[in-house]
């Protein structure tokens, strides 16, 4: 019994396209496609299109931790003044209740003792 493992057959330079990032790269490859593009070397290759690659990715650019962070922080500092101002709000409705309370009260006490 043999150990060996069969190398693919196929495996041949293939064209990869980051259409996202107008960015393409020349492997090698067993993956296959009917579409061909002519590369700088002047020679013809397979092209496979793909959707990602490092060149569009937010984790190889740097682009997902920035805006990330960004977005948390304006939202959090929005979300407190909301609070604040609410609080404000409901403090002194709170507090116009109790002083018409207090005169209700107070003009009740007068007409009482009339």
């Amino acid at each position: 019994m043999s150990n060996k493992v069969a190398q693919p057959q196929d495996y041949r330079f293939v064209v990869f396209m980051d259409e996202a990032a107008n960015y393409s790269f020349l492997t090698r490859s067993t993956a296959t496609s009917d579409e061909t593009i002519k590369w700088t070397d002047g020679q013809e290759y397979p092209l496979i299109k793909v959707q990602i690659s490092s060149a569009s990715h937010p984790f190889f650019t740097g682009e997902e931790k920035i805006i990330d962070t960004e977005g948390r922080v304006d939202r959090f500092k929005a979300r407190a003044e909301r609070a604040a101002k609410l609080r404000a709000t409901l403090g002194n409705k709170t507090k116009k209740a109790e002083k018409e309370a207090e005169k209700k009260a107070a003009k009740a006490e007068r007409e009482a003792s009339k």
